[in-house]
């Protein structure tokens, strides 16, 4: 048994996933779509040793806390953990391929539909 306590790499690319797709992430969202119980750390390494422009809200009489990325950041400057480095080269296909005629594609994955942005 390890004696570090981490974040598995799901939770991590999960996170700066939703956080890429301009969602606004809670540990009850993580909990039921990843099965996670660290957003709190994942979001604290990625503000200080990667960077990322991440802001809390606290909501509600719980006081739940609410992440998002500050005004939605172009994915290609933000430092991702290895965990998530997938996710970058996956972006990266995809907007080269937008730049190929295939932009159904990058909305596609970025979870944007016709007439949005």
């Amino acid at each position: 048994m390890t004696k570090h306590w981490h974040s598995n790499r799901t939770q991590i690319y999960w996170t700066c996933k939703a956080l890429v797709e301009g969602r606004t992430i809670t540990h009850w969202d993580e909990i039921g779509e990843v099965r996670g119980w660290r957003l709190g750390a994942i979001i604290h390494n990625l503000r200080h040793k990667y960077g990322w422009p991440v802001e809390a809200d606290y909501r509600g009489p719980e006081n739940i806390t609410h992440y998002r990325l500050v005004g939605r950041p172009d994915w290609r400057t933000l430092n991702f953990p290895r965990s998530a480095k997938p996710l970058g080269d996956e972006l990266r296909e995809a907007s080269t391929q937008a730049q190929s005629g295939a932009l159904g594609a990058f909305a596609a994955f970025l979870g944007v539909s016709d007439g949005e942005e």
